[in-house]
């Protein structure tokens, strides 16, 4: 059996995670009350990775990590991910009545994709639709999918893989189309060249 990795260790594979160029990762201040040990980081996609300053974000996330060595008991395990993912979709995709649903297969089959073992999974899906008026008459109407999400994982070893089952969600979310296997997206720096 294989020793498990302190909180330490999982904070530093998980900060050496690569994305893809469009979305854009960064750490941010935890929660403090909820565990002894939280991590965060939030994600943007962005329309135009080439320029990152002048690109419109199509969706924004954020994953949290609460570690407690003696556990919780609304967790059933001794770590907790927390999740978020709001991303704009077109009209006919937000008033679709199963919207919600496929919202919530995306999680669970990004989940299953990275064979991640997690137990007491729940959330939220919302779609939402706004048109404006008055003042606001000349905003274009825009709709949005958002899932909330949490859940154990089942192995402190393998959160790499759960926070990599969470870019898989945004990508979902965001309509980004699949990178091929066997091909390598140029990162941001080789784009900016």
């Amino acid at each position: 059996m294989a020793r498990e990795k302190t909180f330490d260790e999982i904070v530093t594979e998980l900060r050496a995670i690569k994305t893809r160029a469009e979305i854009l990762i960064e750490e941010v201040p935890a929660p403090q009350k909820l565990a002894p040990f939280a991590f965060a980081m939030t994600a943007d996609v962005v329309a135009d990775p080439g320029d990152p300053e002048n690109s419109e974000d199509i969706a924004t996330a954020r994953f949290v990590l609460l570690h407690d060595p003696q556990g919780q008991d609304g967790w059933s395990g001794k770590f907790r991910c927390v999740t978020f993912v709001r991303a704009a979709v077109d009209h006919e995709m937000a008033s679709d009545p199963m919207v919600a649903n496929v919202g919530w297969s995306w999680l669970l089959e990004s989940l299953a994709k990275f064979g991640c073992s997690y137990q007491q999974p729940s959330g939220t899906v919302t779609r939402v639709a706004s048109a404006s008026f008055g003042a606001l008459d000349k905003r274009e109407d825009d709709s949005e999918l958002e899932v909330r999400a949490s859940w154990t994982p089942l192995d402190g070893n393998d959160i790499t893989h759960h926070v990599m089952a969470w870019l898989e969600l945004i990508e979902q979310c965001s309509g980004l189309e699949p990178i091929p296997d066997g091909v390598t997206q140029l990162s941001r720096s080789t784009l900016a060249q």
